[in-house]
């Protein structure tokens, strides 16, 4: 067995004396610490070999005493070496009887300052373990408690005497002992110990409520290496951990708001901005989240709900759209649905309050879903806990954002209820806004289509198409308008034109010379002075401007007159030719005043096309408007299809949906006379 302990530590040196004083065992300590051989010692008066002159009376009394009373004697004495030098040892010494009946004296021996040290120690680290505010235990080798300092006692709320000899499940039976012996044993075997760990958890003195320490463990040796057990260390940190989550909460909600102002009204889509709002929600506030508005907001009315009224709503997004049940018990975006007066997203937007569940029944379900099928799919989904806080822009509530946890382990509380409040006032003032242009362009877009021909007249030798392509859907409408116009003699007059700017006022513009011009064109006018007359009327409109193409097609002569006012040329296309733009002057744009316009005549045979459109069938920002205008030529390589597929090539290939110009165009071709 490996040597070890506090006896190794201190160096403890054996001498055996008979009654006459003369040493008969001497120890290999007794060598180390004296100086002296066993050979030079044994047979020799201990007094004589080991005491200066000046204590060889002091000596004789003591051991004198010992040999005749048998009370033992301890203290401090100078000894001598054998290299002459003199040290203070701490001797302990005591009386033998053999079984003879002869009497011997034991004296044991050890370095006073090595004893003084170890002393202080000891005193140090007892001191140290019972006031120490850090809970401590020694475990054996088989994890039992060895012993606990009054700290521990507290942290457990078990005694030290209910510690001793149990292990950590028995002791601690609400903390997830599996695992922790499971390091305690790592730590014995490895050696490695394992520091500040966090262990969270409850015990017996306050079963209640979960605290939180931080953990160390390290293995116990002796002086030679002997694996003893293992300290524990436990320091309650609670307080820290509490702070360092709402830290993080407090992080994490400033991270989800820095996120929401950047992601949330990207564009005036009241559906995209809706989505935008969903994204940022899930999966940092929500499993799953729908963003709905009450229908009579979406079209422009009053939003007030009566106590006992029903809410008509519609469902503009849902993350995530992963297919799960409770996606599914969920309206899907665009839907529109009745939610009763007893439902808790109808008292949302009813009160303008929010409405929280944090922890869902099975009798809350119906409250929740809109229907008994949506509520068993709810609860077969695992939802545990809902939150519904109103999107309120301006004083008016618009409806709701609907959040549930299905995976998430956490209930929603009050920050989550803050943090949710926030992400909708952020958001609510977007999608007003959306909500507010999309009428308004829905407007000016309704007021722009009824400003327009629904379709071209039928007109003498020509057959003609047509198409109005609104801007995307972020952008406001514009101006653009084209027509067709019958005229005495079979002519036809054919207009495309283009008002600067957007919006209602821009139609409303439109729509007024577009008025003029067939009131103009009707006096049967030369095409360049029908543009001067309307130059005339456009600067009356509050300083429009707009550009125009006006053309006269006069089947019987087989030719065209045409006169252009700061539009883009028109294309014409002849068979068995290739595409051209017109050669025209350009002109200034309407409104401008104080140039003439000129008009030029060009033959017009059966057959042959004119392609007329606005400049947002060409303009992008990627390339150069003659590249664009040759891509357009190029696409006219087809005399013979019909018009109506020229029309929807040419939408389809260059106008991308996300153009911020809407498109009038305009396709002639001359036909036989009958």
């Amino acid at each position: 067995m490996r040597p070890g302990g506090l006896l190794d530590v201190l160096g403890v040196a054996s001498v055996v004396l008979d009654a006459e004083g003369r040493i008969v065992l001497w120890s290999p300590q007794a060598e180390e610490l004296f100086g002296y051989t066993a050979k030079e010692a044994l047979g020799q008066y201990a007094a004589r070999l080991m005491v200066h002159e000046r204590h060889l009376e002091l000596v004789g009394e003591l051991f004198a005493d010992v040999m005749r009373t048998g009370q033992s004697w301890a203290g401090g004495f100078p000894i001598r070496r054998k290299d002459g030098s003199t040290r203070v040892v701490e001797f302990r010494n005591m009386r033998l009887l053999d079984d003879r009946g002869a009497v011997f004296a034991l004296g044991l021996a050890a370095d006073q300052s090595t004893v003084r040290r170890l002393e202080q120690d000891v005193a140090l680290s007892e001191r140290m373990v019972k006031q120490s505010p850090m809970g401590l235990a020694v475990l054996d080798t088989r994890l039992r408690f060895v012993t606990v300092n009054p700290a521990l006692e507290r942290i457990t709320g078990v005694p030290a005497d209910g510690h001793a000899g149990r292990t950590l499940g028995e002791v601690l039976p609400l903390l997830d002992t599996d695992a922790l012996a499971a390091a305690a044993r790592r730590v014995l075997d490895t050696g490695t110990p394992v520091i500040d760990e966090p262990l969270v958890g409850r015990t017996p003195a306050d079963p209640d409520r979960d605290r939180t320490w931080s953990l160390s463990l390290y293995r116990l040796e002796d002086a030679m290496g002997n694996v003893l057990g293992a300290a524990v260390s436990l320091v309650d940190i609670t307080a820290q951990h509490q702070a360092s989550v709402e830290a993080e909460t407090a992080r994490r909600r400033l991270a989800v708001i820095a996120d929401a102002s950047a992601r949330i009204g990207t564009t005036l889509e009241l559906e995209r901005t809706a989505c935008e709002l969903a994204e940022v929600a899930v999966p940092e506030l929500a499993d799953v989240a729908a963003v709905d508005l009450l229908d009579a907001v979406v079209e422009g009315r009053p939003s007030t709900l009566g106590p006992a009224e029903s809410a008509v709503i519609r469902a503009l997004a849902v993350r995530p759209q992963d297919g799960s049940d409770a996606v599914r018990a969920a309206d899907s975006p665009g839907r529109i649905a009745l939610y009763a007066a007893d439902r808790l997203v109808t008292e949302c937007v009813r009160t303008g309050e929010a409405v929280l569940v944090p922890r869902v029944k099975d009798e809350d379900l119906p409250r929740i879903a809109r229907s008994a099928e949506a509520a068993v799919l709810l609860g077969r989904a695992g939802l545990h806990s809902y939150l519904a806080v109103p999107l309120i822009a301006r004083g008016e509530v618009l409806g709701a954002l609907d959040l549930k946890r299905t995976r998430n382990p956490a209930p929603f509380d009050e920050d989550d209820v803050l943090l949710a409040r926030e992400l909708a006032a952020r958001a609510s003032v977007q999608i007003d806004n959306a909500r507010w242009y999309q009428n308004a362009r829905n407007t000016a877009l309704t007021l722009q289509r009824s400003l327009l021909p629904s379709h071209p007249p039928v007109t003498t030798g020509l057959e003609v198409a047509s198409r109005y392509q609104p801007a995307g859907a972020t952008s406001e409408v514009g101006g653009d308008w084209f027509d067709v116009i019958p005229l005495d003699g079979g002519r036809t007059a054919l207009v495309v034109g283009d008002v600067m700017g957007s919006g209602i006022s821009a139609a409303a513009t439109m729509g007024r010379l577009r008025t003029a011009t067939t009131t103009l064109a009707s006096l049967g006018l030369d095409p360049a002075l029908l543009l001067e007359h309307l130059d005339k009327t456009t600067s009356a409109l509050d300083h429009s401007i707009a550009t125009c193409v006006y053309a006269v097609h006069d089947p019987h002569l087989r030719r065209c007159r045409i006169a252009n006012a700061g539009h883009l040329p028109p294309a014409r296309v002849r068979p068995g030719r290739p595409p051209e733009l017109l050669d025209l002057p350009t002109g200034v744009p309407l409104g401008v005043g104080g140039v003439e316009f000129s008009t030029v005549t060009f033959d017009f045979e059966p057959g042959d096309e004119l392609v007329f459109y606005t400049d947002g069938l060409v303009e992008t920002r990627c390339h150069s408007l003659d590249e664009r205008l040759d891509f357009l030529l190029s696409l006219l390589d087809d005399p013979a299809r019909p018009l109506e597929e020229t029309c929807d090539l040419l939408l389809r290939t260059l106008h991308h949906p996300d153009n911020h110009d809407d498109v009038a165009l305009l396709i002639a071709r001359a036909q036989e006379l009958p």
